[in-house]
């Protein structure tokens, strides 16, 4: 069996568990002995074991003498939850690891390998390594600088807008692209979106496609707090982030109002909105100034442990998004439509580029057809 084949299996089995190992990469494991699979796992949340833990257990005796393939590099540290796996590989016999890409955790980085190979493990390293990498791009972002990889979402016609002059913009794509979408949200910690896009649509940004996928945390950027009490994210599970500046929450008091339920004010000022939402479970994070910088809001969040974030939000935030440089991976859906007109929504607003050579560049770029839509996706050049 090639090295290669088998890689991809292994990358298989990790993909199984995303959304739901952050801030833990996706870690699939195979062994291998006599040219036949003995057995393969995968790591399925935080806390649980190790996806080269499980093989060995599943294996037994079996594993001596096996050749193991993970994309990550094993674990050879104790601070965690979980033992470290190059001790775990080293008793059990095992002469050959084969592995996608190093462990960008400053904890292991090279060192896993090097303990292997200290102990007479055959190791070989980089097997299939851009996937390996492209897979827990979040984790490798989140470990190494404690802000989330985000992820830019944008679906708009062929003449790239987004909605029509009256501010119309479902369905611009089709269902299977909204399927695709659903299952991006399921992948990532936290949607981020502006108030605008909560009061014009409306949306509940969870996920609505599989039983038992987890939905994403929902982050609004809602300066002047208008967040009508009965918007459908903040009566909908899971938790709701309000980012709101710092001259509305000064005015809060500290004693929770009255609770209220999702309708209209109910005769509560501003202060009680607030307070009521607070004890309703919504976090409020205030800033300073009349707008929000995203880099902070993204160490915020980082501080708060969410590795991913997806932005599914309108041209002003995806234009501020852009500028404060804080888009790792943008996925542009381009439904087979043409909206037209100066006062359509373009899908990118804000500041314009005067000079094509200071564009926005995109690296790793692909192309896929979804349904009777076009996916793009690409990374941004840093």
């Amino acid at each position: 069996m090639k090295d290669t084949a088998i890689m991809k299996r292994v990358l298989r089995l990790a993909g199984k568990a995303s959304g739901m190992t952050s801030p833990n990469p996706m870690v699939g494991a195979v062994l291998v002995k006599n040219g036949k699979i003995i057995a393969e796992d995968y790591h399925r949340k935080p806390g649980a074991s190790h996806a080269e833990a499980l093989v060995i257990d599943k294996a037994g005796e079996k594993a001596k003498g096996a050749a193991l393939y993970v994309n990550l590099e094993p674990c050879c540290h104790t601070d965690k939850r979980t033992p470290p796996c190059t001790k775990a590989i080293i008793k059990a016999g095992i002469k050959k690891v084969v592995i996608g890409m190093k462990d960008p955790n400053p904890k292991v980085s090279g060192k896993g390998i090097e303990e292997l190979s200290k102990s007479g493990v055959n190791v070989v390293s980089g097997i299939l390594e851009e996937d390996s990498i492209r897979l827990n791009a979040a984790y490798a972002k989140y470990i190494t600088t404690k802000t989330p990889f985000v992820i830019l979402k944008v679906a708009m016609t062929l003449d790239g807008k987004i909605a029509t002059p009256e501010g119309e913009s479902k369905w611009i794509t089709g269902e299977k692209a909204r399927e695709l979408v659903h299952k991006t949200r399921g992948s990532v910690d936290a949607v981020m979106t502006a108030i605008g896009t909560v009061k014009a649509d409306d949306p509940q940004l969870t996920v609505r496609i599989k039983k038992g996928t987890r939905s994403p945390i929902r982050i609004v950027i809602d300066p002047d707090f208008e967040v009508p009490i009965d918007a459908k994210i903040l009566n909908t599970p899971p938790k709701t982030i309000i980012v709101t500046k710092k001259s509305q929450k000064s005015e809060v008091s500290n004693p929770p109002s009255p609770p209220f339920s999702k309708g209209g004010m109910g005769g509560f000022s501003p202060k009680n909105k607030m307070n009521g939402l607070i004890e309703k479970g919504v976090k409020i994070v205030d800033y300073e100034g009349e707008r929000v910088d995203l880099n902070w809001l993204m160490k915020k969040l980082g501080e708060m442990g969410i590795a991913s974030v997806l932005i599914e939000g309108g041209s002003s935030l995806n234009s501020y998004a852009l500028e404060d440089g804080i888009v790792d991976k943008v996925m542009f859906f381009i439904a087979p439509k043409i909206i037209g007109g100066k006062e359509s929504f373009p899908s990118v607003g804000g500041k314009a580029f005067r000079k094509l050579s200071e564009a926005h560049q995109l690296k790793n770029i692909t192309l896929k057809r979804i349904g009777e839509d076009i996916l793009v996706e690409g990374y941004i050049k840093q």
